[in-house]
């Protein structure tokens, strides 16, 4: 039986006073008086409990309000832009009063409770509680400089890559470069503008592509390596197979493939660098950054001091590697990102040798004996680093063989005749 139902039989039933029905069960005398009020005018309807809900509420968001709230949503998803309630808050207060007219702007909870009921919202039980995040942010701009690949396709299938670089404090877009293929000439390219464009950082971080390390394949250090530690940049990688550490650029690739699919497909290279280059602007101008505080990355990057490299100078290609001679009697060097091969001659095959390298001076010793096997400077425009030898002489050209008796018989010819003996 509800308590309700049972208030009311003490009051009308057992003809208790309703200051002592109030008193015994713990509740205000108005209380009970209302409920023997409403049973008198409804009968056992009054037993169901009954929402608290008020009739009305003087701050609840109107519908010509929420239909705005709902048209901002769809046209910033059809544009391929966050649609998120915070990012709707943003252009809520971005608007004049013309469009949004005297309405305060409601809260971000309130927005996001507004897209639930409309639809607009799907349930993710199954994504991790935002408490649970371990993040980390440089604390200046320039501090630390994020880079990675993604890969696109152009209109006809095309498969292309394109190379993000993005600052680690502001999330700014440092660069957003397409390429066919992207290679190790191409990657300095990009960093030479932004450098040139937003100063030098203090660090760069990527993940073990070829591109960015050679450590991996024991080949000494490729261009990028080559051209952060002439300038002093402390160069730092990922643990392999954990794309979480360069996370902020992850995610900025989902960012922007995000807006080129709500845009025709571009057709060539240059189309598509075009539509990199408009989301670059719209990205670092426009867009606010909820990790930012609602701010665009242009104006977080612009708010303080800038960082500069401090780490150590590595002069260019300066660097000592153990190696063998393979069995075609050469050894092979990385030099640009362009591998070489050294030729020693086949009769070293198989001797372990250290590679002395000083820019392009080169020096190959043997490791065992200490033996200087060849001191060369490295030619860059040519693959395979011959050893110089003078040609050898022509071979001498040898007359034939005499024909003997025996093979003139076999061939059915007489012998010459000659004096008997």
């Amino acid at each position: 039986m509800a308590r309700a139902q049972l208030i009311i039989a003490s009051v009308v039933v057992e003809g208790r006073s309703k200051s002592q029905v109030a008193r015994d069960y713990g509740v205000s005398r108005f209380w009970v008086q209302q409920l023997v009020h409403r049973y008198q005018r409804e009968g056992p309807v009054a037993y169901r409990p009954r929402s608290r809900r008020p009739h009305s509420s003087p701050h609840a968001v109107d519908a010509d309000l929420e239909d705005l709230i709902v048209r901002l949503r769809k046209e910033l998803a059809k544009q391929g832009l966050d649609a998120g309630a915070e990012t709707i808050a943003a252009h809520l207060a971005r608007l004049d009063r013309a469009t949004r007219g005297d309405r305060p702007i409601p809260a971000v909870c309130t927005i996001w409770r507004i897209l639930s009921r409309r639809g607009f919202v799907t349930p993710q039980p199954q994504k991790r509680p935002r408490s649970s995040w371990r993040t980390f942010c440089a604390d200046q701009p320039n501090e630390r400089w994020q880079a990675d690949v993604t890969h696109w396709a152009l209109a006809d299938g095309t498969a292309v890559e394109v190379l993000n670089l993005i600052d680690d404090h502001s999330r700014l877009c440092l660069a957003s470069d397409a390429h066919r293929s992207t290679g190790g000439p191409d990657v300095v390219t990009s960093f030479r503008a932004a450098f040139t464009r937003w100063g030098l950082p203090a660090s760069v971080l990527t993940d073990n592509g070829a591109i960015f390390t050679a450590k991996q394949r024991g080949e000494g250090r490729v261009a990028l390596e080559v051209e952060l530690g002439v300038l002093g940049i402390r160069f730092d990688h990922s643990r392999p197979y954990h794309p979480q550490t360069c996370g902020k650029v992850e995610r900025f690739h989902q960012t922007m493939k995000k807006w080129l699919t709500a845009r025709p497909r571009a057709a060539t290279l240059a189309a598509l660098q075009s539509q990199l280059d408009q989301f670059a602007g719209y990205y670092n101008t426009q867009r606010p950054h909820r990790a930012l505080q609602r701010r665009t990355p242009e104006q977080a990057y612009t708010a303080r001091p800038k960082a500069i490299p401090t780490g150590p100078v590595i002069p260019a290609h300066y660097r000592v590697r153990q190696d063998k001679i393979d069995t075609g009697g050469s050894v092979t060097l990385r030099h640009n990102s362009r591998l070489h091969h050294i030729g020693l001659g086949t009769r070293l095959a198989g001797t372990r040798i250290l590679l002395l390298v000083d820019d392009l001076h080169i020096r190959v010793v043997n490791r065992d004996t200490g033996q200087l096997l060849r001191e060369l400077d490295l030619d860059p425009t040519r693959d395979y680093q011959p050893r110089g030898l003078p040609p050898g002489p022509p071979k001498a050209s040898r007359p034939p063989p005499p024909a003997s008796p025996a093979a003139g018989v076999k061939a059915g010819r007489r012998p010459p005749a000659g004096p008997r003996p």
